[in-house]
């Protein structure tokens, strides 16, 4: 994986298509269907995660979480605002589907930072983490205004993520937080009666939910450490992405430090287009990425045949185009080095599906 980062531009788009193909035969075989199914019956809470654009932000890797369990929306710095007409839409839909379904509904609310250096933390907040600290909080209060103070069926929890271990910090409401950096394989027998402390109002059924995240965070942790003694870890930690990618639909590059995604939520799609686009020019001058081209990719799920498919073209085609022409106008020289692709993502078998521009 990282000899990728290394090879020549053909090679690496090569190289993801690949990635998403396998992804989607995988995600698509008879026991990883039956391992979602029997995960889910096991632990019904549907849980979406608020994240940054960076891609080193990767829960399921990180939690040793099945690949289609955890519901992702990502943009620039985990900057999210539910009054923004589109992803208020999707996130009152999700929660319908949910509900209907009988299930609760977890969110994950994150910011990250870097212990070992201020400024492999999140360029989105200018590498504040007190000012990411602060969002996440605010986010928090508006779930809780549009589905409810009482938490019993729609529970917003603020989760910090350390990148250098990619270690979890779960906060409590009053303060007090758990940070699993702290704790050891040893103390996952302990953690269910300090979740229980640390979230009182969080119903039981959640918390049960909750904890195998947790316990496979601890295991990825002891992970983490062993390949930085072993000196394996090291270019991990840094950004060296090559892709820009604006949509949805991109569960297969839950790899780190490959891909900038970017949701279609702000009005103002622009700003995290130029943001992504300078962390690009950033790791070509810094000698981290070649500098021969990057990958900007549009994709948009759709569930079904028909019009939900043809809609779902349309709106890939509009981000395609209007990302290429931002960094035509903002970024000439990297625009120049740009191949760009369009896809639609079938969302029940995660194939995803290039179509013509």
């Amino acid at each position: 994986m990282r000899d990728i980062h290394r090879k020549p531009i053909a090679e690496r788009i090569d190289w993801v298509f690949d990635l998403a193909r396998r992804h989607g035969e995988a995600f698509r075989s008879p026991e990883a269907w039956l391992a979602r199914e029997r995960y889910l019956a096991e632990h019904p809470t549907a849980i979406a995660v608020l994240k940054c654009m960076d891609g080193r932000i990767n829960i399921p890797v990180a939690t040793n979480t099945p690949t289609g369990i955890l519901m992702p929306f990502r943009n620039l710095g985990g900057i999210f605002d539910l009054g923004w007409p589109h992803l208020g839409e999707v996130l009152a839909h999700h929660v319908s589907r949910m509900t209907g379904a009988g299930r609760r509904v977890l969110f994950l609310i994150t910011y990250h930072w870097s212990k070992g250096d201020p400024r492999r933390g999140c360029a989105g907040f200018g590498h504040d983490t007190a000012a990411a600290i602060a969002h996440t909080r605010e986010v928090r209060g508006q779930v809780e205004h549009i589905f409810g103070r009482g938490h019993g069926t729609v529970y917003p929890l603020v989760c910090g993520f350390e990148t250098d271990e990619d270690a979890l910090v779960i906060h409590g409401a009053d303060g007090a937080a758990l940070d699993l950096a702290g704790c050891s394989a040893a103390d996952a027998a302990t953690l269910e009666p300090r979740l229980a402390a640390l979230l009182p109002d969080m119903p039981a059924q959640m918390r049960a939910d909750l904890l195998p995240l947790l316990r496979g965070n601890l295991e990825h942790i002891a992970q983490v450490r062993e390949q930085a003694r072993r000196q394996e870890r090291m270019l991990d930690v840094e950004h060296r992405e090559w892709m820009i990618c604006l949509g949805r639909g991109f569960d297969f590059l839950h790899t780190p430090n490959l891909a900038l995604i970017i949701g279609p939520y702000s009005p103002d799609l622009a700003d995290p287009l130029r943001k992504a686009a300078a962390i690009i020019v950033d790791n070509m001058a810094a000698g981290r990425i070649p500098d021969d081209g990057f990958l900007l990719l549009a994709s948009v799920p759709y569930d079904e045949i028909g019009v939900d498919r043809a809609r779902a073209e349309l709106k890939s085609l509009f981000l395609s185009r209007f990302a290429a022409g931002v960094l035509r106008e903002e970024f000439g020289p990297l625009a120049g080095k740009m191949t760009k692709q369009t896809a639609v993502l079938d969302w029940r078998s995660r194939a995803l599906e290039l179509i013509d521009d």
